[in-house]
């Protein structure tokens, strides 16, 4: 069955398998806001006149070297009509030295002056090839980084909720298919990857194998099954956090390899229904989703001198405790006390309240 379904959604081309350059449309790394257009003009314009004031200097320096010898005035004649090539012959190097210096230095400088004529055709060239050496050296050095398949409505809420945990934004990498969403992301400072997480290829250029973590967030739940099994093979060591629309389908993300899956239609529903009778509850529950204002869910380890105390008589409000990677709620056997190496998760009173905190 895996066979086929990979077969199904393998592209005839492996973006994995092709050049760097040939990704330049496909990964985005962000960088510094755009140099404006004038700005632009008037550094080529500086350089333009930086190259022939040297050419006129040159000149005047070896000034009995040409047909006539020049004043300064002279030598800024020969050097403009030099490098921009008009070339009306009145002036010409005569001697060995004046003619050697027109080889190596001026021949160059005339070249180099061109190119600031062409500075649109150039520009375009160096814009490509300064984003193939972004990817090359991005694709060499991701390790650990969160990939977010789908930037719509969850998707950028999972950013949100990372890069208010302090997750630099260049550790975030969006997979979508859409441009306007990709177009956001990247406004963010998000590297992003256009096309469809469904495909093995496109996981893999994202760095999949080398992920931390991936969060499954696509508009439909038949997607979210197919790119946790595609994920899922490429990355088995990945934490992979999955989406689902109906409860149904939850144990199918499960099945898929997911560790974790959201119900999203149900959970909203509940603070939809909590909203009727009990607004507050839903107030104080969207606070504690907001890790960087008023209180928050959060994880700490347990501090030695709470080893074999209970969960409850501790200071914080502990609402689990988390043993080899498994959360065992307050009232379960499990957490009667607390063990070396456990994690709690509990309330927080805000950021920076404790040492150690991963807030979810």
């Amino acid at each position: 069955m895996r066979k086929r379904i990979r077969e199904r959604f393998t592209s005839d081309v492996e973006l994995s398998e092709l050049p760097n350059h040939a990704l330049v449309g496909v990964i985005t790394i962000p960088t510094s806001a755009a140099t404006s257009p004038w700005t632009l003009i008037t550094r080529r314009f500086f350089y333009a006149l930086l190259i022939v004031l040297g050419v006129a200097l040159l000149a005047y320096v070896d000034k009995d070297g040409y047909t006539e010898e020049l004043t300064f005035i002279d030598a800024l004649y020969y050097a403009t009509v030099s490098v921009s090539t008009t070339g009306y012959g009145d002036i010409a190097p005569v001697t060995q030295t004046a003619r050697l210096v027109n080889t190596l230095v001026i021949t160059p400088a005339r070249l180099a002056f061109l190119i600031l004529l062409v500075g649109t055709t150039l520009s375009i060239l160096t814009e490509n090839s300064r984003k193939t050496l972004q990817i090359q050296r991005w694709r060499k050095t991701v390790r650990n980084h969160t990939i977010i398949i789908g930037y719509g409505t969850k998707g950028r809420s999972a950013v949100a909720a990372l890069l208010a945990d302090d997750v630099p934004a260049s550790q975030i990498v969006v997979i979508d298919h859409n441009a306007t969403s990709l177009n956001k992301a990247e406004q963010q400072g998000l590297v992003t990857v256009h096309g469809s997480g469904t495909k093995a290829d496109v996981l893999k250029i994202a760095g999949a194998s080398r992920a931390r973590s991936i969060v499954v967030a696509p508009d439909t739940d038949d997607t979210a099954v197919l790119v946790t099994l595609s994920a899922r093979e490429l990355a088995p060591d990945a934490l992979i956090v999955a989406s689902v629309r109906e409860s149904e389908n939850q144990h199918l993300l499960e099945q898929s390899g997911a560790d974790s899956v959201v119900i999203s239609s149900e959970t909203a529903g509940r603070l939809l229904g909590l909203a009727t009778v009990t607004p507050t509850v839903v107030e104080m529950m969207e606070d504690l989703l907001s890790p960087d204002e008023g209180f928050s869910i959060a994880e700490r380890a347990v501090r030695e001198d709470e080893v074999g105390a209970k969960p409850r008589h501790l200071a914080d409000l502990v609402l689990g405790v988390v043993r080899a990677g498994r959360l065992h709620r307050i009232d379960s056997e499990e957490a009667g006390t607390v063990k070396q190496g456990d994690r709690l998760l509990y309330i927080g009173r805000g950021p920076g309240d404790l040492p150690e905190v991963k807030r979810t």
